[in-house]
């Protein structure tokens, strides 16, 4: 098979994947979608080395994931997160609550390395499905890796519904509060959005034309390289894995004026990286044989239940101690199966679904968008590849 046939093949399958959650309004994520086309493929004509022929090789992924997660780090708003330090600590608890309910109970069904390989996937999206995919393949553990994959895939079909029940609902009472003159408009979800254009602090003297693409990639994979610097430095000491503190250091890096919010995206590159990372996810698939699947079932189904049931009575007993209603906190627990976009996407259908009175639709904006984008955030972006970082030591 040639490179660029390689290449359309695998991009229409992202496409078709993207196309099908579109119509059907993310109930069908697409990752679903190109995961099962891709399993198709391997158990039909697909040569097993496909990704890398179409010119996704193990190395240039390697390389979008440093570049991905030092990006994150420039994501974060301190000012945001100490408004919303109700939303973080019911983002953490939900955390809490899969982990406690995976280990007290998944350890004994399923084994200690299942509920590992199971825990950071569970809790964030591509970039630790990925860690702990590679963890466990380093380690020999051919179905793990796979499965590490499959339940990153799969987490969206419980996550999806039950976010939409428990925000209908939330909904409902926020719309009669509304209505009665209980509740006010915040402004919260405007200045949640907002994307203030800052200066970077030190690079203020330079004239705006030579910050190009380049210069924005060059600081970019500076931080990364820096992280990658540290984490091998402190190795003879303790493991702390690369793209924990590439998580850091663009944080620090965002905080000092050394890289700008947003900066893949300005440098024009974001799309092009998660498309690699979301190639290279699914090129894990190719071990998995009809069997696999079929053996990795009954773990997958059982570690997402009681993930999600750990989630719903930690989120509930935290949302009582802050006066936060169940269905909110349940909702924003909810986040971490999925993360950003189907956060917003989630909640704005609800929204529309609800009323169409613009004041109406923007006091349940206010209430219910912003804990949403910061809850998925938190979880997928921070902690799960904190937990990944840690967990695949273990492997």
């Amino acid at each position: 098979m040639s490179q660029m046939l390689a290449l359309v093949i695998v991009i229409a399958i992202l496409f078709i994947g993207d196309l099908v959650s579109t119509r059907t309004k993310a109930w069908i994520p697409s990752v679903f979608v190109s995961a099962v086309l891709f399993l198709i493929g391997y158990w039909t004509f697909f040569p097993q080395d496909i990704v890398p022929i179409a010119g996704v090789p193990p190395v240039v992924a390697t390389m979008m994931i440093y570049l991905l997660i030092t990006n994150m780090g420039t994501l974060l708003s301190i000012q945001q997160l100490k408004e919303q330090w109700k939303t973080i600590l019911i983002s953490l608890a939900g955390i809490v609550g899969i982990i406690a309910a995976l280990f007290g109970i998944g350890t004994f069904l399923f084994g200690i390395e299942t509920i590992i390989v199971a825990i950071p996937p569970l809790v964030g999206g591509i970039v630790s499905a990925l860690i702990m995919s590679e963890g466990a393949a380093n380690a020999g553990l051919t179905t793990l890796s796979v499965f590490a994959i499959v339940i990153y895939v799969m987490q969206g079909f419980a996550g999806y519904p039950l976010t939409s029940i428990a925000l209908k609902k939330e909904g409902k009472v926020l719309l009669e509060k509304f209505r009665k003159g209980e509740l006010a408009t915040t402004g919260q979800a405007s200045t949640a959005s907002e994307e203030v254009e800052e200066e970077l602090k030190m690079f203020r003297k330079m004239p705006k034309q030579y910050n190009t693409d380049y210069f924005k990639f060059f600081r970019l994979a500076f931080v990364g390289f820096l992280a990658y610097l540290v984490s091998t430095l402190l190795a003879p000491i303790v493991t702390v894995s690369p793209y924990v503190l590439c998580l850091l250091f663009g944080i620090i890096a965002k905080s000092i004026g050394f890289l700008e919010r947003h900066v893949l995206q300005k440098a024009n590159g974001f799309g092009l990286c998660v498309m690699v990372l979301m190639l290279f996810v699914f090129d894990g698939l190719k071990a998995a044989t009809p069997s696999m699947i079929v053996d990795i079932l009954y773990p997958l189904i059982g570690t997402i239940v009681l993930g999600v049931i750990g989630m719903y009575i930690f989120s509930f007993i935290i949302g009582k101690v802050l006066k936060v209603s169940k269905n909110m906190a349940f909702a924003i627990s909810l986040t971490a199966l999925y993360g950003f976009p189907a956060d917003y996407i989630i909640t704005n259908e609800v929204i529309n679904s609800l009323t169409q009175d613009e004041k109406e639709r923007k006091a349940l904006t206010d209430h219910m968008l912003a804990p949403m984008l910061v809850g998925g955030f938190i979880s997928v972006t921070i902690v799960s590849v904190i937990l990944a970082g840690i967990f695949v030591g273990f492997l």
